[in-house]
């Protein structure tokens, strides 16, 4: 049996937390399953890129491809912005959203190479200020923990102190999070979060003495070679893609596709992800990684050991949280695990590593296949996700020697009907104007006043003359707009920006008086990161 170099590191370790990877490679080999590593990109690739972005309405994309160590594929397509037509080249910075979670890792990597820090440190010892809201929590808590997604969080919780802006510094995110209550015991099981990793990069800062920004590109963007890379999204840049989003239909994702006013305000929260890359960027990224931490050029950036732990499983991830829409069932791996920064699964008997990422207007996709020695990358600046997993999920085909699948005929049916589904179920919702049900149970100025979350902090309710009942996050600029009633003390957002999630606002009311609120997701498809069911209002005076 043949393993690949980092496998074969782990053996001489005889590490066994990687015990269950090489279990997957052992009986890959043993079932045939050999990584089918062609000499060259798909011959269809200009095509395929092409029907996906038109099928999908893809404004760009961005596609790379390693093998061997070489970089076979960095090529732009489409255009960065819809209004100018500019096209995509290799060198166009797309945001890779939680892409960037492996790069916090490998900054960890780095100090732990320089014995600043070790992977079993207690956070609580190395952070000043670290606290759970679960006191085992906090003083059990490792860095590796911080990285793995099994605190106790529920999934995306405490996104909310940044989706869609924040006025918030990292430390008050720091603090924030003492007031999240667990949704599970402290590692019982896997619910992805944000929030860890903006500790993570704080962590970074306190070890190291330069901020998250000034380390990442001094000692992993510019030693890789990543020459177009910057740490958070600046529309500014020369090499930026315009964000887009379909936000004109009852349904996220739905309607016309226009450009976002803003993007994710991803600076505080950047180490979870804020990294914007390009093309030939992500190629040099997934050589690096290929090679056990050693740049296209030689440099050693991590060590192979480091370059083994942080892909060395930790947590397995429940197979209810690899669900697919019906039709795309093939693409579910057989099992996956996360380690520190990446998701390690077994598809098709073969291993690959992988991470996903997405902002507001901009989706990714990178997968490493070890034993091939073939890194893929996929980024479009747009949320038809589509684009991205057909294309990629076409190399993958490719580069596994398995049979052709019409992937993007097979999304595109799931897609519709899930757009369908929850149409139907928005449909279905009481009306907001209370044309057939009980109107408020209180006067409009009862509801005004100051409500106060233990982790988001104050939301205000107003009253202005035109007698329309107003919300406003506070911590969160630009996200405000009206009240509309549904029935008795129930409301439904409609903020002012169209690009936000509007909410069900639930007051509760004792004895005549508002004391707290409670919200809720309106649509069915919204991204678990609006976590409004995770907020618990209280009023000032109530």
């Amino acid at each position: 049996m043949t393993f690949s170099p980092w496998a074969e590191y782990c053996l001489m370790q005889h590490d066994p937390s990687v015990a269950r990877v090489l279990v997957l490679l052992a009986s890959a080999a043993a079932c045939g399953f050999a990584p089918h590593a062609e000499a060259a990109p798909p011959g269809d690739i200009d095509r395929y890129v092409a029907q996906a972005m038109q099928t999908f309405g893809a404004p760009g994309m961005s596609v790379a491809i390693v093998e061997d160590g070489k970089t076979t594929l960095a090529r732009g397509f489409g255009v960065r912005d819809i209004r100018s037509g500019k096209p995509v080249d290799e060198h166009t910075a797309f945001p890779i959203g939680s892409e960037t979670k492996a790069f916090t890792a490998a900054c960890l990597a780095i100090l732990v190479d320089q014995h600043k820090l070790s992977w079993d440190d207690r956070v609580v010892d190395r952070l000043p200020g670290f606290r759970m809201y679960d006191p085992y929590a906090t003083a059990q808590m490792t860095v590796r923990d911080l990285l793995t997604h099994r605190s106790g969080l529920g999934l995306g919780e405490g996104d909310l102190m940044f989706l869609p802006s924040t006025n918030r510094s990292r430390a008050d995110m720091l603090h924030a999070l003492r007031y999240l209550k667990p949704a599970t015991g402290f590692r019982e099981s896997f619910a992805y979060d944000n929030i860890l990793y903006v500790v993570a990069g704080l962590l970074v800062e306190t070890v190291s003495g330069q901020s998250w920004e000034s380390f990442v590109t001094e000692h992993v963007l510019a030693p890789a070679g990543m020459r177009d890379a910057h740490p958070t999204y600046d529309a500014a840049a020369a090499n930026a893609v315009a964000l887009h989003a379909r936000t004109a239909g009852p349904i996220r994702g739905t309607g016309a596709q226009g450009v976002l006013a803003r993007g994710l305000d991803a600076v505080a929260t950047a180490p979870a992800g804020g990294i914007n890359a390009s093309a030939a960027d992500l190629a040099q990224w997934m050589r690096l990684q290929l090679d056990g931490g050693r740049a296209a050029d030689g440099t050693r950036i991590f060590s192979a050991q480091q370059a083994a732990e942080m892909w060395s499983p930790v947590v397995v991830v429940p197979g209810t949280e690899l669900a697919l829409p019906a039709g795309m069932e093939a693409m579910r791996p057989d099992l996956q695990d996360y380690a520190l920064g990446w998701f390690v699964e077994s598809y098709h008997g073969h291993l690959l590593v992988e991470h996903a990422g997405g902002v507001l207007g901009g989706v990714s996709m990178l997968y490493l296949i070890p034993d091939a020695h073939v890194g893929l990358a996929v980024d479009i600046n747009s949320e038809d996700a589509g684009a991205r997993r057909a294309v990629m999920f076409h190399l993958l085909d490719h580069y596994l020697g398995l049979p052709p699948t019409d992937w993007i005929a097979i999304i595109r049916r799931a897609q519709d009907a899930s757009i369908a589904k929850a149409e139907a179920l928005l449909k279905a919702l009481p009306n907001p104007r209370i044309e057939n049900g009980a109107g408020p149970s209180l006067a409009p100025a009862d509801y005004a006043g100051t409500y106060r979350d233990p982790w988001y902090g104050a939301m205000t309710i107003s009253l202005p003359q035109n007698g329309r009942l107003r919300i406003r996050f506070d911590r969160s600029p630009g996200m405000e707009g009206e009240l509309s009633a549904v029935s008795g003390n129930a409301f439904r957002t409609n903020w002012t920006d169209p690009t936000i999630e509007n909410a069900t606002v639930a007051f509760s009311v004792r004895n005549g008086r508002v004391y707290g609120a409670t919200m809720k997701a309106v649509s069915p498809l919204a991204d678990f990161s609006w976590d409004y069911q995770d907020l618990a209002f209280q009023k000032d005076g109530g």
